[in-house]
């Protein structure tokens, strides 16, 4: 059975995502026991004014940490410019 904090947490990273102008169609997000996974590629949206998606993935990152239903993230992510974002949990 689907734990329902879980649900809630992808659901939340998800629309942080889209307000935020990135473009997640061809990545893997999950949310497991807490923790929020990503892995595949993310850009901007059209007609986003994001300038450096490494710093736009760190502000959601810590948007998202401060939300009851995501303890923790670990994204493996390639951006346009094929920078490979890797970010580990905390042990």
């Amino acid at each position: 059975m689907v734990d329902q904090n879980d649900f809630r947490g992808q659901r939340i990273a998800r629309a942080e995502f889209a307000r935020r102008g990135v473009d997640i169609s061809r990545a893997d997000l999950y949310v497991m026991h807490g923790v929020m996974y990503m892995r595949g590629e993310v850009k901007p949206m059209p007609k986003s004014n994001i300038a450096d998606m490494n710093a736009e993935m760190g502000i959601i990152s810590k948007i998202l940490r401060q939300r009851p239903e995501i303890r923790d993230i670990v994204l493996e992510v390639k951006t346009q410019n094929a920078e490979i974002i890797e970010t580990e949990a905390a042990a």
